[in-house]
């Protein structure tokens, strides 16, 4: 981890120092992450979804051996892998830091990580759109109807990939000369009433036809799903009910009667539930099961750490300049990761940390290029403003030498260290108490407070029959530490 007050050079200086080379080596660390994001990003947000992979491609050409694959297609498969990796390091390196006293740059870096803002293209949902692109296709090309359930907990780019199917639909229908898709996105949540979504679905379908009051709208699609249409051009719709959980009522049957309008006979409806619940399918439509007609289910995992920390700097890259350290991103990441994988989430959090600075540099006279990035304590701050994390209360209720003694382990593990001895814990503890005027314990009464931290916790302990000489491994995150001290100027000086 960072410091938070260290040398005072550009953190994209190319000369050996505290700021760049910890910067730089962090970017190297994330190559394979970079690697995913380069070779993985679609040129448009339809054509990933029929790029097959390097080994497919060749084993379908004509008159190639395994010896052209493993000699001259590999090659060329690395130079282009080594060539678009360099390019987009180039870009994180050669950026400026910004300048978050600049309004515009501001509100820039603010709209690119808000959560209405959609992405210049969409990144690690390449496997679910292609399932559903596929069933559409499957549906439109046999002109017989079906249904598909997409899940997934909040903040996993269901609806968000949704709108990139769609795209890719309507591009598909142009190129092969098919009818486009009569599409209906209904939001379940701003209907008056549950049953109101088969009176759009037959405004939508005939939309000429003079509603029969004597007849509710349902009865009227269902009689006109059983009977051959008159018209030999049967144009298929699909209707996309977003939060389709808000029709689940206690007799379910609004949420039965709409996935049974996909198997009447004639029915020219292609349906597309979306929620959060992952076993809706089977704890609210039994029927449909016994009927043989439950419809296919998509589910969206939480996004995992590595996925996060693709996603936010894809949206970061389009920026002319840089806004985050890398370890801040990456502590986002694996926090938002680690409690829900809501992308949403992180957005809103890296939005709070950006806020943390701009509040820093109110109050501070003399700024810098290293304090005009979100560092990890900006981070760390909004993180526990998110999620109040109980450990942020036990550290800030513990006495003032267990406190320090957590400082000094802090600052002992800046240099890449796992693990330490008391004894070495013991001088930097030291340190830290001379420096601010403070008595110092001794090596015993350290080796308790050690020990009373592992009770709680905080700290892992090893054996060893001299006290010196034990293990200490810190049991929780560092930038907890820094949250729940950097509010006490006293602390504060310490961890720097």
């Amino acid at each position: 981890m960072p410091s938070i007050a260290e040398s005072r050079s550009p953190p994209t200086s190319i000369s050996a120092g505290d700021v760049s080379s910890p910067y730089k080596r962090r970017l190297r660390s994330n190559s394979d992450l970079i690697d995913g994001l380069v070779l993985n990003t679609p040129i448009n947000s339809c054509s990933q979804l029929k790029i097959k992979s390097p080994r497919r491609c060749v084993s379908d050409s004509p008159g190639r051996t395994r010896a052209n694959v493993e000699n001259g297609d590999a090659c060329s498969l690395t130079r282009m892998k080594i060539s678009a990796k360099k390019k987009l390091l180039d870009s994180f390196l050669d950026k400026p830091i910004w300048n978050p006293t600049d309004s515009d740059q501001s509100s820039a870096v603010k709209e690119a990580l808000h959560v209405s803002t959609a992405p210049s293209m969409i990144v690690c949902r390449e496997d679910e759109q292609k399932r559903i692109v596929e069933f559409c296709k499957q549906s439109l090309e046999q002109k017989k109807s079906g249904s598909l359930y997409i899940c997934g907990c909040p903040g996993t780019g269901k609806s968000l990939s949704m709108e990139n199917v769609k795209g890719c639909l309507a591009v598909w229908a142009k190129e092969t000369g098919g009818q486009p898709l009569d599409i209906l996105d209904i939001l379940c949540t701003s209907l008056s009433s549950t049953s109101e979504i088969f009176n759009k679905i037959l405004k939508r379908s005939k939309p000429n036809k003079k509603v029969n009051g004597r007849s509710t709208p349902l009865r009227q699609l269902q009689q006109m799903y059983s009977q051959q249409q008159q018209s030999s051009d049967k144009k298929m719709m699909l209707v996309v009910a977003d939060e389709l959980d808000y029709l689940i009522t206690k007799d379910r049957e609004v949420l039965h009667d709409l996935f049974m309008l996909t198997t009447l006979p004639f029915s020219e409806v292609i349906l597309i539930g979306i929620a959060n619940a992952i076993d809706l399918a089977d704890r609210f439509l039994p029927k449909l099961q016994s009927l043989n007609c439950k419809p296919l289910v998509v589910s969206f995992r939480a996004y995992s750490m590595e996925q996060i920390i693709i996603i936010l700097k894809q949206r970061l890259m389009a920026l002319p300049y840089i806004v985050f350290q890398p370890q801040a991103l990456e502590l986002c990441a694996r926090k938002v990761a680690a409690a829900s994988g809501d992308m949403r989430k992180a957005l809103g959090i890296c939005r709070g940390a950006i806020e943390m600075l701009e509040t820093e540099l109110k109050e501070t006279i003399y700024t810098s290029t290293l304090t005009s990035m979100v560092r990890v304590d900006h981070m760390a701050i909004a993180l526990s403003r998110a999620y109040k994390l109980p450990i942020v209360d036990t550290i800030q209720n513990l006495p003032q030498h267990q406190q320090i003694v957590l400082c000094s382990a802090v600052r002992l593990f800046r240099k890449g260290k796992k693990d330490t001895t008391i004894g070495e814990l013991n001088k930097f503890y030291i340190d830290i108490c001379k420096s601010t005027l403070i008595p110092p314990l001794g090596i015993i009464d350290i080796s308790c407070i050690c020990r009373v931290l592992s009770d709680q916790g905080i700290l892992k302990l090893g054996q060893s029959r001299d006290d010196k000489l034990r293990r200490v491994t810190l049991q929780v995150d560092e930038a907890d530490i820094i949250f729940a001290l950097q509010g006490i100027r006293f602390f504060k000086n310490c961890l720097q």
